[in-house]
């Protein structure tokens, strides 16, 4: 079973950057895809970006070329770097892991809250 942890969610400026870091338990993290989704109040739970085993990556249209999400193997971490940030980036952000067609694990969320 993994456990997966955010942090670095919080209150930033329209235009600010944060970065989000997802520390994940377990012996085989480096062979779980994972990823990154937020929920905004009255809203559906959304893919933002998601990184394979191998490194390649997949970004939701309304945040590519503003955030960037990156994995370490040796750390058992994936993180989202999150730069020119808008209002409408506010949500709770959440972590995932997922092997092969398994049901993923998710982590319990963090709050992004961005001010315009």
């Amino acid at each position: 079973q993994v456990q997966l942890v955010e942090s670095g969610g919080g209150l930033v400026q329209a235009g600010g950057s944060l970065r989000l870091s997802c520390a994940a338990s377990g012996r085989t993290f480096s062979m779980y895809a994972m990823g990154w989704f937020r929920q905004a109040p009255g809203k559906e739970r959304e893919l933002v970006a998601q990184i394979s085993s191998g490194g390649d990556t997949n970004y939701a249209d309304s945040v590519k070329g503003r955030f960037t999400i990156s994995r370490d193997n040796a750390k058992n971490t994936v993180s989202l770097q999150m730069n020119s940030l808008k209002p409408e980036d506010t949500a709770v952000y959440y972590c995932s892991g997922r092997f092969g067609l398994q049901q993923p694990y998710w982590g319990q969320g963090t709050q992004v809250t961005v001010s315009s």
